[in-house]
């Protein structure tokens, strides 16, 4: 697919930078990459565990949580 984009004075050149400072990078490579980052679905739900957010609490897990053992 092709499109044509318009990008602020400031930002094309910080891109035409970019590019000169990374020669192994093609515009296509850089412009997929950024939005297959952007796009894709994250899981974030080993994050929140991690947090220790979590949707099913049990009891009064808020209150002395470092008590409760199974």
């Amino acid at each position: 697919m092709k499109r044509t984009i318009y990008l602020p004075d400031d930002l094309a050149q910080r891109l035409s930078d970019y590019l000169k400072e990374h020669p192994q990078e093609t515009l296509s490579s850089l412009v997929q990459t950024s939005l297959e980052s952007k796009l894709e679905n994250k899981d974030i739900s080993k994050l929140l565990g991690l947090a220790g957010i979590v949707e099913n609490a049990p009891r009064n897990a808020s209150e002395n949580a470092e008590d409760y053992s199974d």
